[in-house]
């Protein structure tokens, strides 16, 4: 069964919500002290919750030295509960999921769906209301796993679909980075105490630096941290010697500003050590003066901070996978927009079929850039809407589009209509006239019937196109304008340049992004769908209830070739509608059975005598009306000047 257009609208509005939503909470967590980091990832559940309709969330954590238990931390649910306690043991309580989860599987079950061997589990989840739960296993950057993300249902049986499960396993994934993070900053907390505690209690390296001679007197443990043997004296040039190239000059300036300024001057390097290797120190020093005010010594002290360091460097790390996060989500939610606008873009053209596709398909393609667009097809095709869709994609789509029909302007007027006159331009012209063109600027104008343009106009439709500018009729003054061009036609365009109708150069500037729409008998799958649409848009405006469409009629339909294409099966409709006394659509015309073989199989290319033969038809049927209600003009869908201008150029005359 296909979906409709509604439900894939409804769909990808749903994840474009969601994806904003993990975008708004990854980013709130960036840079968020840890002691604020719990009541945000309770905040996260709710929200998630809310969103997606679950009725509770919560969050384990790992503990002990290897894992071995696993206890609760976060919370959202209803609060009539029964609700798990904190000291409550995951592996006693569900030892199945538990197993599951450090094997990184990601579980979407209902209860009553748990296999024998977890017995205990599914006693402990009808013990909490659980009917249904998604368990995602909690792991960051490809580490061990470190916890269990759950969401639950209490009230129904659910089993969420594989993107849900997506969504989830990301909304993990972040959660995964933010729970690391906070340990190792409590952590890196743990270790600046420790540092304070170890300084105040002189375990810290102690030294003396001698500003005259050079040399360092160093104590026990300023001696084990640079590797100098036990009461030798170390001089300014041995330190510099283990001191990494690239902190050198950093150090040399620390070490002269703490022999000359008042204070404590401190000082973050690297020393390159065997077997350590490269360690990390904080070194810092204040100036001793003498009656003279000149700096005899230093006394400072030194601590290895490379575990600090390594921690601050898992962190900035972390901190990255987050930023990466929110940049995918940010990357996804711009596809999303990008498909959900499309659909809007086609919201009006009506088929699934694999032809119209590859149209419409081309269609968004060409519709970000500015490129002039060529629709062809026969009449009735829905070239107009078309052309609109694509202004609607468009970076244009706020400014005007304009519909122009060439075929409908009387031939003395199309030049005035098109570009504008000045007042006295002609016989008439009591004023002045801002052209279509001018009205187009900035935004889109749509050419449609271009094969009817008068050959002494196109080559200013031309000048338009490649330079931007044009005069008003009856003014030497150049308009300079910024407009795309979507031009329409039924002919073919060669076959008029062959036959010096059409200039080549115009066909030519004009072709540049041709989109051939195809006739309804070429997608013939598309008619179910197209005549439910306008049943119930014509239903609706007459205030009928039409709730059934016969096989029969279906079958009548899809038997038939269509000529006129969508806008004859468009009228077809509305009439049937007109006369369909109950909820059961009557058919409105006989239509001809034997038409649909050779609509269907005609290999005349000629689109004139294809519409011809259909103009001819429809006024056989209305005794020849033109105008008026019942008219052929109605029927057509098209004005009586636009039907007498083609009866005349198709050679069609009333027979006596």
């Amino acid at each position: 069964m296909h979906r409709t257009q509604s439900d894939l609208l409804l769909e990808l509005d749903q994840r474009l919500r969601f994806e904003k939503l993990l975008v708004d909470i990854s980013a709130r967590f960036i840079n968020l002290p840890a002691e604020q980091v719990d009541d945000a990832i309770e905040d996260a559940l709710r929200q998630i919750c809310d969103r997606l309709g679950f009725d509770m969330s919560s969050l384990w954590q790992c503990t002990g030295d290897e894992h071995q238990e696993m206890r609760l931390t976060h919370l959202f649910g209803p609060p009539e509960g029964p609700h798990p306690s904190a000291d409550i043991d995951a592996v006693g309580m569900f030892p199945w999921i538990y197993q599951q989860m450090m094997g990184g599987r990601t579980l979407n079950i209902l209860t009553e769906q748990l296999p024998p061997e977890a017995a205990r589990d599914q006693e402990s989840r009808r013990a909490y209301g659980i009917k249904s739960a998604v368990n995602i296993p909690l792991s960051a950057g490809g580490g061990p796993v470190v916890g269990v993300l759950t969401f639950n249902c209490l009230s129904r049986e659910r089993l969420v679909t594989d993107e849900e499960v997506r969504r989830l396993g990301l909304v993990a994934q972040m959660l995964a980075n933010v729970l690391v993070r906070k340990k190792m900053e409590e952590t890196l907390l743990k270790n600046e105490e420790r540092l304070s505690l170890a300084i105040d209690s002189a375990e810290a390296g102690i030294w003396e630096y001698d500003c005259s001679e050079e040399v360092f007197w160093v104590n026990r443990r300023t001696a084990e941290i640079f590797g100098f043997p036990p009461g030798e004296q170390a001089s300014w040039a041995s330190i510099q010697a283990l001191i990494h190239p690239d902190d050198l000059e950093m150090v040399r300036q620390a070490l002269a500003d703490a022999a000359s300024v008042e204070g404590t001057t401190r000082v973050e390097y690297r020393i390159r050590k065997e077997p350590e290797g490269e360690i990390w120190l904080l070194s810092s020093g204040r100036p001793c003066f003498d009656q003279h005010g000149h700096a005899t010594r230093v006394l400072g002290m030194s601590v290895d901070i490379s575990r600090r360091k390594s921690l601050e460097n898992e962190i900035k790390q972390r901190l990255g996978e987050l930023e990466n996060l929110r940049q995918r989500l940010e990357e996804e939610n711009w596809y999303l927009r990008e498909d959900l606008r499309a659909e809007k873009g086609f919201e009006q053209i009506v088929g699934r079929s694999k032809a119209l596709h590859r149209v419409l398909a081309k269609a968004g393609q060409v519709a970000e850039t500015d490129s002039t667009v060529l629709i062809l097809g026969e009449t009735g095709t829905g070239k107009g809407l078309l052309a609109n869709a694509i202004h609607q994609m468009s970076p244009r789509r706020k400014k005007s589009f304009v519909t122009v029909n060439c075929a409908a302007l009387p031939q003395n007027l199309v030049e005035s209509e098109l570009f504008g006159r000045e007042k006295g331009a002609f016989t008439g012209a009591h004023a002045r006239q801002i052209g279509r063109f001018e009205i187009a600027d900035g935004g889109t104008i749509f050419l449609d019937e271009i094969g009817e343009l008068p050959l002494e106009l196109q080559s200013k439709l031309l000048r338009v196109l490649q330079e931007g500018e044009f005069e008003r009729l009856g003014s030497p003054k150049t308009v300079r304008i910024d407009v795309r061009v979507i031009a329409a036609t039924g002919k073919v365009l060669l076959e008029e340049v062959r036959n010096r109708r059409f200039r080549e150069d115009l066909y030519y500037r004009l072709n540049v992004f041709p989109l051939t729409i195809p006739p309804l008998r070429e997608r013939s799958e598309d008619i179910p769908l197209l005549v439910n649409h306008f049943v119930q848009k014509f239903a609706g405006r007459m205030g009928k209830r039409i709730e059934t469409i016969p096989k029969a009629v279906l079958g009548r339909m899809l038997q038939y070739g269509w000529p006129g294409n969508i806008r004859e099966l468009e009228h077809l409709v509305e009439r049937s509608v007109i006369i369909s006394p109950g909820s059961t659509l009557v058919l409105g015309d006989q239509l001809q059975q034997g038409s649909s073989a050779a609509a269907g199989t005609d290999t005349e290319r000629d689109l004139a005598s294809i519409e011809r033969r259909h103009i001819t038809r429809i006024l056989h049927e209305v005794g020849w009306k033109i105008d008026g209600p019942g008219g052929a003009a109605l029927i057509l869908g098209i004005n009586p000047s636009t039907l007498r201008f083609r009866m005349k150029k198709l050679g069609i005359v009333r027979p006596l």
